[in-house]
């Protein structure tokens, strides 16, 4: 069984800016969103893509804080 992230990335085409979807998905609850996130950072660390866009909520102390939206590029 694939992931939310391995879904987006297999989804995705090569050399296209792809956002991770958050609107009608199991994503749109903001941890899912900041897990399948740092999953697909995960495999920007592999290789398997770039990330072109980062964002993060606004709010608290913690500049760490859950990630609201990301936008990457397959490379693989």
């Amino acid at each position: 069984m694939r992931t939310l992230a391995q879904n987006a990335y297999l989804d995705s085409e090569f050399g296209v800016l792809s956002e991770l979807p958050k609107a009608g998905s199991p994503l749109e609850n903001p941890y899912v969103y900041d897990a399948a996130a740092r999953e697909i950072k995960e495999m920007a660390q592999k290789g398997l893509l770039k990330i072109v866009d980062e964002q993060r909520r606004e709010g608290g102390l913690d500049r760490d804080g859950p990630i609201s939206r990301l936008t990457f590029e397959r490379l693989r």
